[in-house]
């Protein structure tokens, strides 16, 4: 077979992707040499794909279920001569490869997985717990690890460390440290992937022959998935195969691959034919995330661990499309969760938060105030539910509508519709005669159209709020959301002031996501067709004069840019702690055809120059539920200088 040249470094390898597979082969119970060609075609045509790591099932190399013939002199040697026919077969590909074999030490024989890489075979892992009830008999046949007496041995003509305790790091493959352990080892109430990932594994790799009964499957990925996610890593689970005996049992060859509790990729179960999963690991991602986890740090292996270092090469083949889903809404609940349970729980959180603060405050009125927009309204909703969970009346709710210079027909009357449908009391009260006084105040013209004359509108809102808050003995409920409170995307001391602000964890895309699932769920009776208008309004603070024919001349996102980039990169820097470059990189992939490399550099510049200079409005943002993974509060979630001068990204 031609080799491919050597490719330099990727960008995806660059940016911290390691490209794995699992593999279910195609298995002949017993015949060595044919298992071992299967294992050399798939391995090759895989690193030819990109892949760095491939893990093949627990005694792939004669099958897991060969029962007593496991103590017959030939299957043994056999599996010892497959063995280094494999490492000599793949001693030109720059990755790594798990494989399972049966392999006799010192008069014992051990169930073991052996870790080759250019050649050579560059350790050994024995299981650790062996099962021995119901379907499984390994102890009939096997020695656990802990009855090993050494550390290392000769292996086809080379002394090969063997040993539960050793890492295997690939040093010019970015965060390559893998880490073994077998099947029921995974099972065990601590298994040894936690000592192998707090001593520094980034990648586990568990070779398995696991039974297929109903509801297993189920708990086995989410077993693997918690362990993923427990131990900062990921997890690549390969199974055996039908191939494997059905005298009593079914083996289906179930792969996974996890990162940090998420599931990217499983291979297809029951099928006789060789099947793979494939998928791109952000090892960079779980770096950081094992820097943020004090309870991580502050962990130790408590074992002594052994780290076998090499290198693999240039990788062969594979481009630098990601294979994984990268989501242009990573704050959007997938098409495959619950959605009612998911908004649900967001409304919960909301509405617990709000109660709990309406109850402290004694409130007699929770005081809002209304525009029409999708920020106010999400606030309206939770707000009710707030007042029904504090045991307040309805009639507590008292909003406030404050046409402007700006202000639309159309979000105005969607105010006064919404307030209609959920007989909410609402007042109007103009502001335009307030703040052309407050120019005339501070010597400001009203045909100048600068910041000053925007935010002077904005402060006129909220000292509105705050008095009738006062008046009637209630509190300023918030609208502003994550979003803008990343951008600073509001008027200090103005909208970003409130006794309770029940957005500040929820950014723009879910807000309006929120909205539509009101719109056709619990809102859809009484408000469903405002609450639809709504979601499709632009996006705009109304406070510029409207044109000549009442047009809008000022909408947020022609200014700032789209608020779905702007969340997904503030997900991907304060979530992921990713570069500039490889912020860019990934949304370049997720908006394919949507938005031009020039387009997103633009907005990611303008969002790292905003997000820098409007620490200091987030340094005193008013209390305020955390809903996500990503919050900005002083308090709790993200500290930063206000007066940072440095490189964000």
């Amino acid at each position: 077979m031609p080799q491919a040249a050597p490719s330099p470094i990727s960008t995806r390898e660059r940016l911290g992707f390691v490209r794995v597979a699992v593999v279910s082969p195609e298995l002949v119970l017993g015949d060595v040499a044919k298992n071992v060609a299967v294992i050399v075609r798939e391995a090759r045509s895989l690193v030819h794909r990109g892949c760095r790591l491939v893990v093949f099932p627990e005694l792939c190399l004669t099958g897991y279920s060969c029962a007593d013939l496991f103590h017959a002199d030939a299957l043994l040697a056999a599996a010892g001569r497959g063995l280094a026919e494999l490492a000599e077969a793949t001693q030109d590909l720059p990755a790594v490869l798990v494989v399972g074999l049966p392999l006799v030490v010192q008069d014992r024989l051990y169930n073991v997985a052996a870790v080759i890489a250019r050649g050579q075979v560059q350790g050994i892992v024995p299981k650790s717990f062996l099962p021995n009830s119901a379907e499984f008999y390994e102890r009939r046949w096997f020695s656990p690890a802990h009855t090993l007496n050494t550390n290392e041995m000769r292996l086809n003509g080379q002394d090969v460390p063997i040993g539960t305790e050793l890492l295997f790091e690939a040093r010019d493959v970015a965060g390559f440290v893998l880490g073994v352990e077998i099947c029921e080892d995974l099972w065990t109430v601590i298994p040894p992937s936690g000592h192998l990932a707090l001593a520094g594994a980034t990648l586990l790799a568990n070779p398995s022959a696991s039974t297929e009964v109903l509801g297993k499957a189920p708990y086995r990925r989410h077993l693997v998935a918690q362990q993923s996610a427990r131990c900062y890593a990921a997890y690549l689970y390969a199974g055996a195969g039908p191939g494997e005996s059905s005298t009593d049992v079914v083996y289906s060859g179930h792969g996974i691959v996890a990162e940090n509790g998420l599931i990217l990729g499983e291979t297809e179960r029951f099928s006789f034919e060789t099947r793979q999963a494939v998928a791109d690991v952000d090892v960079q991602h779980l770096a950081h995330d094992r820097l943020k986890s004090s309870s991580f740090r502050d962990e130790t292996a408590g074992i002594p661990m052994q780290r076998i270092s090499f290198d693999l090469g240039p990788a062969l083949g594979g481009d630098d499309k990601l294979l994984r889903t990268i989501t242009p809404h990573p704050f959007v609940p997938s098409a495959k969760v619950d959605r009612h349970a998911v908004c649900e729980e967001i409304f919960a959180i909301q509405a617990t938060g709000l109660a709990r603060r309406l109850k402290q405050a004694r409130a007699k009125t929770a005081v809002l105030g209304l525009s029409g927009g999708l920020d106010s309204t999400l606030a309206l909703l939770v707000m009710l539910e707030a007042l029904k969970r504090a045991g307040m009346p309805m009639s507590a709710a008292l909003t406030i509508t404050m046409p402007g210079f700006g202000t639309t027909t159309r979000t105005k009357g969607n105010a006064e519709k919404l307030a209609e449908a959920l007989n909410v009391e609402l007042r109007t009260i103009s502001i335009n005669d307030a703040v052309r006084q407050h120019f005339a105040d501070i010597g400001h013209s009203e045909h100048q159209h600068d910041a000053t004359y925007e935010n002077s509108q904005a402060r006129e809102r909220t000292q509105i709020l705050m008095d009738i808050a006062n008046k009637t003995g209630g509190i300023v409920v918030g609208t502003g959301d994550l979003s803008e409170s990343a951008l600073g995307w509001c008027t200090f001391n103005g909208d970003h002031m409130s006794m309770y602000h029940v957005n500040v964890g929820v950014p723009k895309t879910l807000v309006r996501y929120l909205i539509e699932w009101c719109a056709e769920g619990p809102f859809a009776d009484k408000a469903g067709a405002i609450l639809r208008d709504i979601a499709d309004t632009p996006i705009t603070p109304e406070l510029l004069p409207l044109a000549a024919d009442e047009s809008l001349q000022q909408k947020t996102e022609d200014t700032i840019g789209p608020y779905e980039l702007h969340d997904f990169f503030l997900f991907h820097f304060v979530r992921n702690g990713s570069s500039a470059e490889k912020i860019r990189w990934l949304a370049a992939q997720a908006f394919a055809g949507k938005y031009d490399d020039e387009t997103i550099a633009r907005w990611l510049a303008l969002f790292f120059k905003r997000f820098a200079q409007n620490q200091f409005k987030r340094s005193s943002v008013p209390d305020g539920p955390k809903v996500g993974s990503v919050a900005l509060s002083p308090r709790g979630d993200w500290r930063m200088p206000s007066d940072f001068s440095g490189d964000l990204g």
